[in-house]
């Protein structure tokens, strides 16, 4: 699976701010490995640059020096199923008056074709939901030389109410860095200090960002909060007053996207997922003679599996870190044939063996079933599949690349199959209760994926065509 792009902004008083951007986005390169891109300014003009590829191949020391100021923005983008082109990459730039805005979008819009309508728009204009949103900020946004300094907060007041769907955004003007959460707080965004500084703030989708430039973590933006950032300090408001509901942070940050060192909702996602996988031994135990996890992300609730079940925990799998993601391979051979150029099986570690091999999903279904086969051709006895996190049945409309349900396995083979069209000799998945009591959160999640309880109101004949 992939999720749609990472934020984050910076003020730092008298400090070039681009090389901070750099290395912010380079925390957050999981999040997106599409494009990056970041807008700086020097309290009068906006200066963008953006490429495809790696934070590393998008920018050098020669781009870095150029882009001169102490405010700005960066952005990481994975398109959903959007086109992955250099005109999406981001933040995107308006060039309003003097110095204009620039934004970069986390998240999905799930009233794309309403906004079009409202706004006498042609469909498909706008390349990406992000170019919407800025085109909307636009017409509102009065960047005149003598307009108000709070014109885009101003902008943002009227546009923000009109947005349904995910969306954690942030902004830039020649002055300002702005925050934004939506009023369901489906993507994370949290808020920090720079420390030795006069005034320096962050912003970013995770807290290791903060930790990479040196800023301490000051709390977790809250859903439906804007945060404007200059030089008074920050300050905090609600443009959502009458559509603020509870949290619905993606549960799956907690299952597979984040960080294994970020923290979400006071918590550290790498010792949650290993209770996921103690809480995974205790509700499915199996007789085996090694537990393995899937490189990277199995590994963390298969060191917790071992160490509940009392079974050894080892490594079966080698991966290459530099194959892309099997998921978006456009046919399921091609997803076969990379899963295969991706992993590769130690046979002395696993030949004659029964194994507990955990993992954080399964969503198609071809990745587990070459694995098992991989496995089996390694000599392993048994192929026990556990899974660190309910099935996943329903798609995604916030943010999520997560196929149409007629292509999710959970939705079309009984559970109770599932073993046997996979070739495993058991499959089991975390419950729900038991992925909330791993978290040690019961209440604040999207978990719609897992239940097809959306939050808000969606068409499911197919999956919206993201354009993040």
């Amino acid at each position: 699976m992939r999720d749609a792009c990472g934020v984050f902004g910076v003020y730092a008083p008298g400090i070039e701010v681009s090389q901070l951007i750099f290395d912010g986005l380079f925390a957050l390169q999981h999040r997106g490995q599409e494009s990056a891109g970041m807008a700086v300014s020097d309290d009068e003009e906006i200066f963008v640059s953006k490429d495809m590829g790696l934070v590393t191949s998008a920018f050098d020391a020669r781009k870095l020096a150029a882009l001169q100021g102490s405010l700005g923005i960066g952005h990481v983008r994975y398109s959903t199923q959007g086109e992955s082109t250099w005109q999406n990459a981001q933040p995107v730039y308006r060039a309003n008056g003097r110095a204009g805005f620039a934004l970069g979008h986390n998240g999905n819009l799930t009233n794309v074709a309403a906004l079009e309508v409202e706004e006498g728009m042609l469909a498909g204009v706008m390349t990406s939901d992000s170019d919407l949103i800025a085109e909307l900020v636009a017409k509102e946004f009065d960047g005149d030389e003598d307009a108000p300094s709070d014109a885009l907060e101003t902008a943002l007041v009227k546009v923000l109410p009109r947005l349904e769907g995910a969306f954690s955004l942030a902004l830039l003007d020649a002055q300002h860095v702005i925050g934004v959460r939506d009023p369901n707080g489906y993507r994370p965004l949290c808020l920090g200090r720079l420390e030795g500084t006069d005034g320096g703030f962050v912003i970013a989708s995770e807290s290791p960002a903060l930790d990479i430039v040196g800023a301490s973590f000051v709390r977790e933006i809250q859903p439906g909060e804007m945060v404007v950032i200059d030089g008074d300090g920050v300050r905090s408001s609600f443009p959502f007053p009458e559509v603020r509901v509870e949290s619905h942070l993606c549960i799956f940050e907690f299952v597979y996207f984040a960080r294994p060192d970020s923290r979400l909702f006071g918590k550290e996602v790498h010792a949650a997922r290993r209770r996921m996988g103690a809480q995974l031994a205790a509700e499915s135990p199996v007789e085996a003679d090694l537990v393995m996890g899937v490189p990277d992300s199995g590994v963390p609730a298969a060191e917790g599996f071992a160490e509940r079940s009392g079974i050894p925990f080892g490594h079966g799998l080698v991966k290459n870190r530099y194959i892309g993601r099997t998921f978006i391979a456009p046919t399921v051979q091609a997803r076969l044939d990379a899963v295969r150029r991706k992993f590769n099986p130690l046979p002395e570690s696993i030949a004659g063996k029964r194994l507990v091999v955990v993992d954080d999903s399964i969503v198609r279904g071809p990745t587990a079933s070459q694995l098992v086969r991989m496995l089996r051709e390694a000599g392993a006895a048994e192929v026990h599949l556990r899974i660190s996190s309910p099935p996943f049945a329903w798609p995604c409309f916030y943010g999520i690349d997560t196929p149409d349900r007629g292509e999710l396995l959970a939705a079309q083979v009984p559970v109770e199959e599932i073993a046997a069209y996979l070739g495993a000799d058991s499959v089991a998945y975390l419950s729900l209760d038991g992925l909330h009591r791993a978290i040690g959160v019961e209440r604040g999640f999207c978990s719609a994926c897992l239940t097809g309880e959306y939050p808000t109101p969606v068409t499911l004949r197919e999956k919206v065509p993201s354009r993040t």
